[in-house]
């Protein structure tokens, strides 16, 4: 692809010494090579009294459950400080803060371009006029089944902040944890050879977290086998695909792809530098593409026809795991008001559609050598996107957020492949869940452990299917059912209209006994 020219009197470095993400990049090379003190001189020790202990501790914590009785126990989750949640208006307070923090962030990433800083929060603005005003939301209280009163769930807060700072600090500031960086070089060495970089400490952790809190999962849900095969399979394909996989892949000098991600949640699959390194890497890189195409178009379309999107967001899906695994104790705090149904179908499918867009002017610059469509820079929108959505929105909000919002907030408004599979899974999958409404007590265990939202007891109580776009499948609301209302099923019967009306038994002389769609 063609190089643009610099305008006059600029240089090369005049860009790259303004340019935040090469500035910071530098300044992390600089600071982990002129660290001194007690890490750098025994980072096993280290990486032993602090990651290595933790872990210890979590199994310490976990294994006993395993002597107790199988089965839910709610153990007080809307009581305990630390899983109880916020009101609606702490909610709304550190979100706001969040994402204008973020935004505000922005222009400072961008150079101070303010251009799509700018149009983010027209965007953002636009939304909440649609769900508040238009749809005349703003006049009711959302009904929510757990809004503690006050500024509650403090340990929860704290918890929260803990996983926001340290997002902000691995993606904008790494020369401030480069003491954790030392401590996982022996691993990186021993393992792959090379050095650590902040990538490397974030996938070790990422993956000894969904091991560790796996277990978790394994005691909590053991007396329910489609739990128990699920929870192993995202533990399996975190720690083969998302991380080991990709660093022997780096350590033969080939592309690192994680050939389980898949665009538009890859998003920087079809960019240049990208595109490059396949075609570089001889008949493994072709590979790499043709396989990433290939699932674009033909695997997801078909699996979630087959079995619905559970196949990639509650088996496979490494963000997915780790909702299901650390973000399993605040899986009771998803916003169930048809309020935040209303924002999630607009900013997710709005996510879906920017992505479509950034990748649709990548190619083409590719294509044509173009750097620009229309006055918009394809760099730009590039770096803006993994800024807003592949950096702020999943991790520091996505993350985050897991004991103020919930596990699966990036899940539920935010991930594009998610609004993807869900589009086929809404129109054309043969999944459901199917309910029993004649044997529901109304006991609201569903509802409570949707993570996604979705207010499972109306259709129980209705006796209607369950075939919500969002509805990632994970079989929680019928693990937790004490009478075995709901049951995830696959069938082609009715696939196309099935969740449109209800089942209703009607009765008349001239009829009889009939069941009516």
């Amino acid at each position: 692809m063609a190089e643009a020219a610099l305008p006059d009197g600029v240089s090369e470095w005049d860009l790259r010494l303004s340019d935040p993400i090469y500035f910071k990049s530098s300044l992390l090379s600089v600071a982990t090579a002129a660290e001194r003190g007690p890490v750098k001189d025994n980072p096993l020790l280290f990486l032993g009294l602090t990651i290595g202990l933790g872990l210890l501790g979590g199994l310490l914590y976990i294994i006993p459950k395993f002597r107790g009785k199988p089965g839910i126990k709610h153990d007080h989750i809307y009581h305990s400080q630390l899983t109880k949640g916020l009101n609606l208006g702490w909610r709304s307070v550190f979100l706001a803060v969040a994402t204008l923090g973020i935004i505000g962030y922005g222009v400072r990433y961008m150079a101070s371009d303010w251009f799509w800083p700018g149009v983010t929060v027209v965007v953002a603005l636009l939304i909440i006029g649609l769900v508040l005003f238009a749809e005349h939301s703003w006049r009711n209280r959302p009904a929510r089944a757990a809004d503690p009163a006050g500024l509650s769930a403090y340990l929860g807060i704290l918890a929260g902040t803990y996983l926001i700072g340290f997002y902000i600090l691995l993606y904008w500031a790494p020369e401030h944890v480069t003491a954790w960086i030392t401590m996982v070089n022996p691993v990186k060495q021993g393992l792959f050879g090379g050095m650590a970089s902040q990538w490397f400490l974030y996938g070790l952790l990422y993956t000894l977290i969904i091991l560790v809190m796996g277990v978790r999962m394994l005691a909590k849900y053991r007396h329910n086998r489609y739990q128990v095969v699920r929870t192993f399979s995202v533990m399996f394909f975190q720690l083969a695909f998302a991380f080991l996989i990709p660093e022997i892949l780096g350590a033969l000098n080939k592309p690192q792809q994680d050939l389980k991600n898949i665009w538009p949640l890859d998003y920087d699959f079809f960019f240049s530098w990208q595109l490059e390194e396949f075609q570089s890497a001889g008949a493994l890189g072709t590979f790499m593409l043709v396989w990433g195409i290939f699932l674009v178009i033909v695997g997801v379309p078909l699996m979630v026809h087959l079995v619905g999107k559970r196949w990639y967001c509650s088996w496979v899906c490494g963000c997915g795991g780790l909702a299901e695994t650390m973000g399993d104790p605040w899986r009771q705090l998803s916003d169930k008001s048809l309020r935040a149904w209303k924002f999630e179908r607009w900013i997710i499918h709005g996510v879906l559609v920017a992505a479509i867009g950034m990748t649709a002017l990548t190619l083409y610059s590719y294509f044509t050598g173009a750097d620009s469509l229309l006055g918009f820079q394809t760099w730009k929108v590039q770096k803006w996107y993994g800024f807003l959505i592949g950096a702020g929105f999943a991790g520091v909000v996505g993350t985050g957020f897991y004991p103020l919002m919930g596990n699966r907030v990036w899940c539920r408004f935010g991930c594009p492949l998610a609004a993807y599979l869900g589009l086929v899974q809404r129109f054309q999958s043969r999944f459901r869940i199917t309910t029993n409404g004649g044997q529901c007590i109304s006991c609201g265990n569903c509802s409570t452990y949707c993570e996604m939202g979705i207010d499972v007891r109306a259709y129980a109580q209705k006796g209607q299917d369950i075939v919500r776009a969002s509805c990632v499948g994970c079989g929680v609301c019928a693990a937790v059912c004490p009478r075995g209302v709901l049951r995830l099923e696959n069938s082609s019967v009715d696939a196309g209209y099935r969740t449109v009306p209800e089942r209703v038994i009607h009765v008349s002389e001239e009829e009889g006994a009939y069941l009516k769609f």
